[in-house]
């Protein structure tokens, strides 16, 4: 058995792997490289045999999406910690000891994630990660380093170990039987905050998510969808009620997720204002495929809370991230 797999999910990523790839494969030393390929439309596959032949390559029949895609190559990989990469991420010297030292001396951590800076402005943290991830009291997520659009500067606030509610899905390292105990990610989410739901699923038994700042990674963002590409709207509005849906106890949810749609259909309103209707219209898509889907997503919320009941909150902000970011002006949390 390998001890460590680091898998790179790519979909037409031809221009992608020629820049990003040098770094994982020159920084990486004792770990096993995949490139996942989610049935590529461009020459990705010919470029990585022809460019970077110490690559492994997993090619997939079909595009999965984020979550299947994963699941379907790490099913194939015999490796003690996976490492899941985004494929516009630019590695560091000595990034990944960190994460799997802490791994080794740690029994009770399941997952950790590095420290994720902005590939174009260098001295700023990244949205997808920052300084580690957190959820509010309605399952808002946000970062430490990153809430909404402001992102502050990396001025080292953030180097130290700290547990954390989620880590990101653009770079972190799990144990790969807790990546199979809990069948790997939610396949019916597709995309995004697909991460966060396998960190709740994590905090509901003994095990804990954590962030180590000593380990720091570049990530140029939006690679795939655009931060307002209507896509990515759907698909974070969605998932963020099924999120919700499938965790929060009985008697939270039953004010809790009101209190969420009517917060969507705020959010949508500003769209309109802002003259982003696809976006609003992708907020009402959301609300409607959730509403349909229902049935399926509560087999799953009767599954993990009959399994595991309940879930630690240390790492859940007590207030609302809203209301804190928005009325009293507040840029940091946590």
């Amino acid at each position: 058995m390998t001890k460590t797999a680091v898998v790179i999910l790519n979909f037409n990523g031809e221009k992608l792997l020629p820049e990003f790839l040098p770094s994982v494969i020159q920084h990486s030393s004792g770990a096993d490289i995949y490139v996942a390929d989610n049935a590529s439309t461009d020459n990705s596959l010919a470029l990585l045999q022809r460019q970077f032949p110490s690559v492994k390559i997993i090619a997939l029949e079909k595009n999965f999406g984020f979550c299947g895609g994963y699941n379907r190559a790490l099913a194939s990989i015999n490796a003690e910690y996976y490492v899941l990469l985004n494929s516009d991420i630019e590695v560091t010297d000595g990034w990944l000891q960190p994460l799997v030292a802490m791994l080794d001396s740690q029994p009770d951590v399941a997952a950790v994630q590095p420290k994720i800076l902005s590939y174009r402005n260098r001295t700023k943290f990244e949205h997808a990660g920052a300084g580690g991830g957190f959820i509010d009291a309605l399952g808002y997520p946000f970062c430490r380093g990153r809430i909404f659009n402001y992102v502050e500067k990396d001025m080292h606030q953030y180097d130290d170990e700290r547990e954390i509610f989620w880590a990101t899905g653009a770079c972190f390292i799990i144990r790969s039987n807790i990546y199979r105990q809990f069948g790997g990610l939610d396949e019916d989410l597709f995309a995004h905050m697909e991460e966060i739901d396998l960190c709740w699923k994590i905090h509901r038994t003994s095990q804990k998510v954590m962030y180590a700042g000593s380990s720091s990674v570049y990530h140029l963002g939006a690679g795939t969808l655009g931060y307002d590409n209507p896509r990515k709207v759907y698909l974070n509005f969605r998932n963020g009620l099924i999120l919700i849906y499938k965790h929060l106890d009985g008697r939270e949810l039953w004010y809790k997720l009101p209190f969420r749609l009517v917060l969507d259909w705020v959010a949508a309103l500003f769209f309109i204002f802002q003259g982003k209707f696809k976006s609003a219209s992708a907020v009402v898509r959301a609300h409607v495929d959730f509403i349909k889907q229902r049935s399926l997503h509560k087999v799953k919320r009767v599954d993990i809370h009959t399994r595991y009941p309940s879930y630690h909150r240390n790492t859940v902000y007590s207030g609302l991230i809203l209301f804190d970011y928005y009325l009293k002006r507040r840029r940091r949390l946590i």
